[in-house]
Parts: C-alpha cells; sequence; structure tokens
C-alpha cells in the first residue's frame, strides 16, 4: 500500500494543478493579510472560501484521478496486490496532495505574518483541521462515487450534485424546516441536522471559536452552549472523523465486491 501511496502522492504532487491548487492558497492568504491587516479578520474571510472551495476541489480531483488512473489500477489488479491496498493508498494519495497543498499555502504566509506571536493560532489551526477533514471527506465521497459509476459523465454529475446539495441546497431545506416548524422546539433537530452536515459542521465549528455565534442566527444561542464547551467541541470532531471513516470504509467494502 505504501508503494502505490507514494505513487499517486508523487504523481499529483508533479502535477501542474496541485501547484495551482498550492498558489491560489499561498497567493490568497497574502493579499488578505495585506487587505485586512488582522490575522483574525484574515480566517473569518478565509472561512468562507475554504468551507465552499475546499469540497469542491477534493470531489473534483478525486473523481478525474479515479477515471484518469482506471487503466493503471486494472494493471495493478492483476498483480498479487490486495484491492484494499490499491484504492486505500490512491485515495491517501489524492487526499495527501490536496491537504499538504491547503496547509502550506495557507500557512507559510500566515507564518510569515507573525502567526506564532497572535491571539488567533488557535483559530487558524482550526480552520486548517477542518479544511484537512473536508478533504478526506469529499474524496473519500468522490470515490465512492467513480467506484460505483462506470460512466465518467454520470460520475462527475453525482459528484458535483452531492457538493452542490451538501453545499447549499442542505442549508435551503435546513432553514425551510426551521421556519415552518418554528412553533415547535428545535434545538435538537438543529444540533442533529448540523451534525448530519460536514459542511456546515466545520463552519460551526468556527464561527463559534471566533466568537461570532451571532451570525448563525436562529440556532446561535443553541450551538453556543453545545459547541462552545469542551464536550462540543470533542463530539464535533468526533463525528468529522466518522463522516471520514465511514465513506473509507465503504469505499474498500465497494472495491473488494466490484467485478472489474
Amino acid at each position: 500500500m505504501l508503494k502505490i501511496l507514494k505513487y499517486s502522492f508523487y504523481d499529483l504532487i508533479r502535477s501542474r494543478w496541485s501547484y495551482v491548487y498550492f498558489l491560489f492558497y499561498l497567493i490568497l492568504g497574502f493579499v488578505l493579510l495585506f487587505l485586512n491587516n488582522d490575522v483574525s479578520k484574515a480566517v473569518i474571510t478565509l472561512m468562507n472560501i475554504i468551507i465552499i472551495l475546499v469540497p469542491l476541489i477534493g470531489t473534483i480531483f478525486g473523481v478525474m484521478y479515479y477515471y484518469n488512473s482506471k487503466e493503471f489500477t486494472e494493471l495493478l489488479l492483476a498483480q498479487p496486490v490486495k484491492r484494499s491496498s490499491i484504492f486505500f493508498g490512491q485515495y491517501l494519495g489524492v487526499a495527501g496532495s490536496l491537504t499538504m497543498s491547503l496547509v502550506l499555502g495557507l500557512g507559510i504566509p500566515f507564518v510569515l505574518y507573525g502567526l506564532f506571536k497572535s491571539d488567533a493560532i488557535f483559530d487558524f489551526s482550526l480552520l486548517l483541521v477542518t479544511g484537512a477533514f473536508l478533504t478526506l471527506i469529499f474524496t473519500a465521497l468522490s470515490f465512492n462515487i467513480a467506484l460505483a459509476n462506470e460512466n465518467k459523465i454520470k460520475g462527475f454529475g453525482y459528484a458535483v450534485l452531492i457538493w452542490l446539495f451538501l453545499a447549499v441546497i442542505y442549508d435551503g431545506l435546513f432553514l425551510m424546516s426551521l421556519i415552518i416548524f418554528k412553533e415547535y422546539p428545535l434545538d435538537s433537530f438543529s444540533l442533529a441536522a448540523t451534525m448530519f452536515n460536514p459542511i456546515d459542521l466545520s463552519r460551526t465549528l468556527i464561527l463559534l471559536k471566533l466568537d461570532i455565534s451571532a451570525l448563525l442566527g436562529y440556532t446561535g444561542a443553541v450551538f453556543k452552549q453545545f459547541f462552545g464547551t469542551h464536550q462540543g467541541l470533542f463530539m464535533s470532531m468526533l463525528m468529522l472523523i466518522l463522516w471520514t471513516v465511514l465513506p473509507i470504509w465503504r469505499l474498500v467494502h465497494k472495491a473488494k465486491q466490484k467485478d472489474f
């Protein structure tokens, strides 16, 4: 598995799209720090970009890599190598390269600006952690979608659709539910609905740690009471880990059963 991981990782590192992804965050970090002149404000702006862009890039890269390396994967399947090692290694290679581009691209300008001397170091670290989790989650989801669909057009379509649903449509349905059932106690429902969407969960965590929970609107007080505690942070991280592990488990399970 390590050899496959190294090959996938180095293959993507040599790709020009990895450099574009890295340079985008590098330039974005310098520009935001230049315009805001404050690490905390730059973190808030970055949150709005990362929450939407990172899942999209992870989804697209995962699907593209699977379909582009399909012939090489079939060649590996003919060798005495475990299927789980092949697909898990490829997944880690893609997710690892994207995560490294994100962390280095944003980390370099903030470190040069004096992040370690700033009070916002924990907020920025949480931003990178949630960004890494979103990369792992949506790359795993994209591999699952590509593995279940031989047709490239369908695979890309379903991948974009699941990102669109979790990033945009889910929030609309959530808000509509709060408006329709506003006469009922919705505290537990709001917490559960947030837990079942990794994008909303990441956004909520960052907003609360930045002490701007008022931006969450109706359920801000509820989220502040739960997510603002150490228990809430632990449960939220546990849910993000669960969101990461389940798609990976399904990917390995599906790969073992699939007839290539």
